[in-house]
Formats: structure tokens, sequence, C-alpha cells
């Protein structure tokens, strides 16, 4: 039997909040052990322009595997000076 789909909250900040479905509520359905990357891909979200993401207030990078639960930020790229 698959495993039962679970959810997980995403934010995304800047320029990157384009990506996000205008019919969203942030929660997302996944299965467990699903890579952050595939739910980046699922939401069209260039892998350029993501440089930073946070899980549960914690720096992570793109490969880490979703169990459900999880708060995810992505931030793009920052400039400034």
């Amino acid at each position: 039997m698959p495993p039962m789909p679970v959810t997980v909250e995403i934010k995304l900040f800047a320029s990157l909040k384009k990506y996000l479905p205008a019919d969203s509520a942030s929660h997302y359905s996944v299965e467990p052990g699903t890579p952050l990357s595939a739910l980046l891909d699922k939401l069209c979200i260039p892998k350029d322009q993501v440089k930073l993401i946070f899980i549960d207030g914690v720096k992570e990078d793109a490969s880490v595997l979703l169990q459900g639960g999880e708060r995810v930020g992505v931030f793009p790229p920052l400039g400034g000076g």
C-alpha cells in the first residue's frame, strides 16, 4: 500500500512569491520521503532562483526529504548595498 500523503507548509519570499498558485493556502500534500526539490519543481521554481532554504528554522538544501508537518521557507538571492 502506498504511503498516505502528508502536508507541509511552504512560504516563498520576495521574487519567489509569484510561483505560489493564486488559490494556494501554502499547504501542500506530499508523500513522506519526497525531496523538497520535487515540490519546488512542482511549483515551477527555477533552481537558480533559490538561494536559501529553511526547514523549521534550520538551514537546509533542496535534497532534504520531507516527512510531513515541516514549515519550509524559500528565499531568492538578495541584492543590496
